[in-house]
């Protein structure tokens, strides 16, 4: 199986989510993705403990670690001879690090004329350019937190929506650039950032404030343009989240329910109806909610085709029928050597997602054979490891 870019090497100096996301979308793509990792001990975020645990088995499959010191003469010359047989540069470190370097896009845009160099930062040029963010900090200033909270309480979301979609961006904006190549042969310089990519996301909440000229409310302080946009707990002590976004489906919902009151009532027969009515009608709603038990609503908003989910956790994906019958899933180790069921990319064409082609690296996985190809030999590579250049674990 050929995927679509088998042919594209690219160097990814990330860290985090936000720079490996972008590369994991590449590599599932079909990219040989080389991961620069500082000596002795290889990205920090492998480190991470809390919710950071998950970032580096999520992110990091299907590429290669190379273990490189870039702060000594030895580390920069491999590098160089890395970039000259390379298509994409992936990185994602503070302003001004890769400049410090000697590897920010300035000073390789001469040297490798078509190489395509996506840098991911906080911000675009700017006022705040020069300043540090991180997702939840982007939350903040985009009002994504103040939507997604209570009145007067921010929160952010529950993942680091931010530095994936940012990567998402960065990773669709190397495509493109790849495609310029082929009509000019050059390469150049693609940036997608935390704060914009918010801001996008954010986007129809502006056109609302536009719209409206009123402050716009949190979503929980929200009035839904539906109805019946909720979640209700049932008999069993669950919560389930039922919709009804049409009157089609308010006709199938009664239906449903068992509720030719609600249907032939005169307040209640449009959704703008339902909307002016909800002070005393919502709490009925709920009422008959908690008659049942989840799996009763569950049984007849399906029979009605009306949307609903049960308020699931993270862990129970790992059961989800759609989810495994679907194809969906994928084992992959985790670096205590037990493997779990991650997710692949959302996507379906001919030949993705493509199988598994590699677990997240351990440090310096692929030094060794990285330098053979640059036709370094046995002693030059151990020489170069006693020197701390290069390391693996």
């Amino acid at each position: 199986m050929t995927l679509p870019l088998h042919n594209i090497r690219v160097l990814e100096f990330t860290h985090a989510v936000l720079g490996p996301a972008a590369g994991l979308h590449l590599a599932e793509f079909g990219a040989e993705v080389i991961r620069i990792e500082r000596t002795p001990d290889g990205d920090p975020t492998r480190r991470l403990t809390g919710f950071g645990q998950g970032y580096y088995p999520m992110f990091n499959r299907n590429k290669k670690s190379l273990l490189l010191n870039l702060k000594q003469v030895e580390g920069q010359a491999i590098a160089h001879q890395l970039l000259a047989t390379s298509d994409i540069v992936l990185e994602n470190f503070g302003p001004g690090v890769m400049e410090r370097l000697g590897l920010g896009y300035g000073e390789l845009r001469g040297r490798y004329p078509r190489l395509i160099y996506c840098t991911l930062k906080g911000f675009l040029p700017g006022p705040y350019q020069e300043r540090t963010a991180l997702d939840e900090v982007v939350q903040m200033m985009s009002g994504l937190a103040y939507m997604t909270g209570r009145p007067g309480d921010p929160l952010r979301a529950g993942a680091s929506i931010v530095d994936i979609m940012t990567g998402v961006y960065g990773a669709m904006g190397c495509l493109l650039a790849l495609q310029e190549r082929e009509k000019s042969g050059l390469g150049q310089l693609v940036q997608s950032s935390l704060f914009e990519a918010a801001a996008f996301i954010m986007g129809h909440h502006l056109a609302y404030a536009a719209m409206t000229q009123e402050p716009v409310p949190p979503m929980p302080a929200r009035v839904s343009a539906w109805a019946i946009y909720h979640q209700f707990p049932t008999a069993d002590g669950q919560r389930i989240f039922v919709g009804v976004t049409s009157d089609q489906q308010w006709v199938r919902f009664c239906h449903a329910f068992d509720r030719p009151d609600w249907l032939a009532d005169e307040r209640l027969q449009t959704n703008q109806d339902r909307i002016a009515q909800r002070q005393w009608f919502l709490p009925q709603v709920e009422a008959m909610m908690a008659q049942y038990p989840l799996a009763e609503i569950i049984i007849r908003c399906e029979a009605a085709n009306l949307p609903f989910s049960p308020i699931a956790r993270p862990e129970d994906l790992f059961d989800d029928p759609q989810l495994n019958d679907g194809g969906s899933l994928q084992e992959v180790a985790l670096p205590d050597g037990r493997f779990a069921k991650l997710p692949h990319l959302p996507l379906r064409l001919n030949h993705l997602p493509g199988p598994l082609r590699g677990h997240p690296p351990t440090p310096g996985q692929h030094t060794r054979e990285l330098l053979y190809e640059l036709g370094y030999s046995e002693q030059t590579i151990v020489d170069l490891e006693t020197a701390g250049v290069v390391g693996w674990e």
